[in-house]
C-alpha cells in the first residue's frame, strides 16, 4: 500500500473502502465477507490518532492452515513499519497478535472468519489491525512500558507518564523526544554499570521526577 495526496493505493487484485471514524473496519469486513464481497477488499480507517484495516481473504485451504495469514500480515507491517521508522525502533509480534513497539504495547491483529472447525475450508477469513498512534490522554498516569501510541510511545497503566523518565549514557541525556524512550544504539558489552532510580532523583538530573536509568560505559583499551 502506498500513500498519496488522495489517500493510499493498493497493488492490483486489492480495492481500498474507506469507512468513517464511527465505523470498525474488522466488523465491517466481516460482514462484507459474509456478504459475499470479493476476496482481497481492504476496509479502513485512517484517522489523527488511529490506524485500522481489515483484509478479506478467501482461503482454500482448511482454517488450520489459512490462519497462517494472520501471522504473515504482522510481519507484512512490522517490515514496513521497520522500513519507515528511525533504526533503533523495534518492533515485535506477540503469539496472541500484539504488536510491541520498543517494548511498549502498541494496537495489534485478529482474524475472524466464517468456520469455526479448523478441518474445514471457510468461505471467507478477515484479518484486521489497529495501532494507536497517538494516546487518548498523553498527560494521563500510566506505566511507562505498558502502553504505546507509534508518535509517543510509553502510556498507560499506573506510575507515571513517559515524559517524566528520562535515560543517560555517561552523563549525556539520551532521552527519545519523541517516543519517550531510550534514543540511542548501545552495545550492551561496553556497559560496567547501570543505575536505575525511582526515587530521590539527584538535582542535576531535573525533569525526571519519576525514573532515571543511567548507564557508564567501560573505559579504556
Amino acid at each position: 500500500m502506498n500513500g498519496g495526496a488522495d489517500g493510499p493505493s493498493f497493488p492490483p487484485l486489492f480495492e481500498g473502502r474507506e469507512v468513517g471514524r464511527g465505523i470498525d473496519p474488522f466488523a465491517k469486513a466481516c460482514a462484507e465477507a459474509a456478504l459475499g464481497c470479493d476476496a482481497g477488499a481492504i476496509v479502513y480507517n485512517i484517522g489523527a490518532d488511529r490506524l485500522a484495516a481489515a483484509i478479506v481473504f478467501a482461503p482454500e485451504v482448511a482454517l488450520e492452515d489459512a490462519m497462517a495469514m494472520l501471522p504473515a500480515c504482522g510481519v507484512g507491517f512490522q517490515n514496513a513499519l521497520g522500513a519507515l521508522a528511525p533504526p533503533e525502533v523495534a518492533v515485535h509480534l506477540t503469539w496472541e497478535g500484539g504488536i510491541l513497539v520498543n517494548g511498549a504495547s502498541c494496537g495489534g491483529l485478529r482474524a475472524a472468519s466464517s468456520a469455526a472447525d479448523p478441518d474445514a475450508v471457510p468461505d471467507w477469513l478477515v484479518v484486521g489491525l489497529e495501532v494507536p498512534l497517538i494516546p487518548d490522554d498523553p498527560d494521563a498516569p500510566g506505566n511507562p512500558a505498558s502502553k504505546s501510541g507509534l508518535n509517543y510511545s510509553d502510556i498507560g497503566g499506573e506510575a507515571g507518564v513517559s515524559r517524566d523518565n528520562f535515560y543517560y549514557i555517561d552523563g549525556i541525556n539520551v532521552t527519545d523526544g519523541v517516543s519517550g524512550t531510550f534514543g540511542a544504539n548501545l552495545n550492551t558489552e561496553i556497559i560496567q554499570e547501570q543505575q536505575v532510580l525511582t526515587g530521590g532523583i539527584p538535582a542535576e538530573y531535573v525533569g525526571a521526577p519519576e525514573l532515571l536509568s543511567s548507564v557508564v560505559t567501560r573505559s579504556g583499551t
